[in-house]
């Protein structure tokens, strides 16, 4: 060492006092999954989990997959006749920040809200308002685990082929920037066509 400097290690730092262990893990697995299992019993036969919607990835590289999403909209829990504050009751999740900006996400959540009502059954609290078939229903009713409606996506891998000379000679860069341009200047066009359709007007009035 230079400067015959004498050599200062560091030992005794009573390392084990800043380490934070997790020895209780095994045993916090264990209660999470006991819990779990008393939850279950606790609330069956209603499902573990509330019912979500189907949704798509955010950006362009994952929005090919489905998966599930917070909650339902109004404009679906409306679609399917139900209300939010109903919704809410018989186990249906919903959010009111989602919106819908296509048909197809509208009309797929739709579809799982009506197939969640066509397998609803709910018992009356009050019990002078039970009727024999609600509590046939209720006693043969089975707790489903997951999801009750399960999501699948419905996208269908096409087949390879080979590429057509029409195909060839399209783009895509420049079909979405006119599309692009039409959308933005969609204000300035039907203006552009109610001014002409006055002078039209005014022309045939003379």
């Amino acid at each position: 060492m230079q400067n015959k400097q004498l050599p200062n290690v560091h030992f005794r730092k009573e390392w084990d006092l800043r380490v934070r262990t997790w020895f209780n893990q095994p045993g916090r697995k264990l209660r999470r999954r006991r819990a779990r299992v008393a939850k279950a019993a606790k609330i069956a036969p209603r499902p573990i989990e509330l019912l979500r919607p189907a949704v798509r990835c955010p950006t362009v590289k994952y929005n090919r997959k489905v998966r599930v999403g917070r909650g339902f909209t109004l404009e679906e829990l409306k679609a399917a006749g139900l209300t939010s504050k109903y919704a809410a009751t018989v186990g249906i999740a919903v959010d009111y920040r989602r919106r819908n900006r296509s048909e197809e996400s509208l009309a797929l959540n739709v579809q799982r809200l009506k197939a969640y009502k066509a397998k609803l059954v709910v018992l009356p609290r009050n019990a002078k308002k039970r009727t024999a078939e609600d509590v046939e229903a209720y006693k043969n009713a089975v707790q489903t685990p997951g999801q009750t409606v399960p999501v699948v996506n419905p996208y269908v891998a096409e087949a390879p082929r080979a590429i057509t000379a029409e195909e060839k000679k399209a783009s895509a860069f420049t079909t979405l920037r006119e599309a692009r341009g039409v959308y933005k200047a969609r204000g300035y066009v039907a203006k552009r066509k109610l001014i002409l359709a006055e002078e039209a007007a005014n022309k045939a009035k003379k």
